[in-house]
């Protein structure tokens, strides 16, 4: 009996992966979660310019989105905005990036310069400098090699640079490594990843912008960057 119920509980989950695959699975679909990737709350009719389809079937899309829990609809007046459902979902979707790049064909790279060169990725720091920036931490022991384990030396040094971070209510990683689409390499994600961006915000460091998911680097920022961690940038 015990059995039966074991096979019948895998056989659900098992359904449940396939139909969160297959809401991922069409490429249109697939445009409008990259889209919501910079953390803002989109409208039904910017995601149907995006994915390059009718408001209809646009609509059809961000239901089908909603019903396997990847985007939320948001109500405010008279407007209805969609955006990523949590953290746990723009982390999957990151990671999903990276596995898709790792598997294609060798290709030259045709990210625009500015995106690779550092960018949001939901509510936390990729591209070069976000990677170079966990290679720093790394090296420093700060945190282990896989991005897995935030160190007992890297949380005091962290803290004295007031870089708190609080346990997630979502069950979020504290740290992560997270797979970089455009440099295929790990940059910080976690609550790490999100607290070391708000705290660059929060310094003055960088600058990102309304709209787009780049960020560009104040000339304090670039000091900084190089005094603190070692690592040269650009505007």
């Amino acid at each position: 009996m015990a059995s039966v119920m074991l096979s019948e509980e895998e056989g659900a989950l098992e359904s449940r992966m396939a139909l969160t695959a297959a809401a991922m699975a069409d490429k249109s679909r697939s445009r409008m979660l990259c889209a919501l990737m910079d953390g803002r709350a989109w409208t039904a009719t910017e995601l149907s310019a995006v994915a390059d389809v009718s408001a209809s079937t646009a609509s059809a899309h961000l239901a089908r989105l909603c019903e396997q829990r990847f985007v939320v609809a948001l109500a405010q007046g008279r407007h209805r905005y969609f955006r990523l459902a949590g953290s746990d979902i723009a982390e999957l979707l990151e990671r999903l990036m990276g596995v898709a790049w790792a598997t294609s064909m060798p290709r030259k790279i045709t990210t625009p310069p500015g995106l690779r060169h550092a960018r949001t990725c939901y509510d936390h720091l990729a591209g070069e400098v976000a990677v170079r920036l966990f290679d720093t931490l790394v090296s420093r022991q700060w945190l282990t090699p896989d991005g897995e384990t935030l160190t007992s030396l890297g949380q005091e040094k962290l803290t004295q640079m007031g870089i708190i971070l609080a346990a997630s209510a979502s069950r979020r990683k504290l740290t992560c490594g997270c797979l970089d689409w455009s440099e295929r390499r790990y940059h910080p994600g976690g609550v790490l990843g999100a607290s070391l961006l708000r705290w660059l915000i929060e310094k003055r460091w960088i600058k990102t912008e309304l709209s787009g998911r780049r960020v560009t680097f104040t000339p304090l920022g670039i000091r900084k960057l190089e005094t603190e961690f070692g690592i040269k940038t650009t505007p």
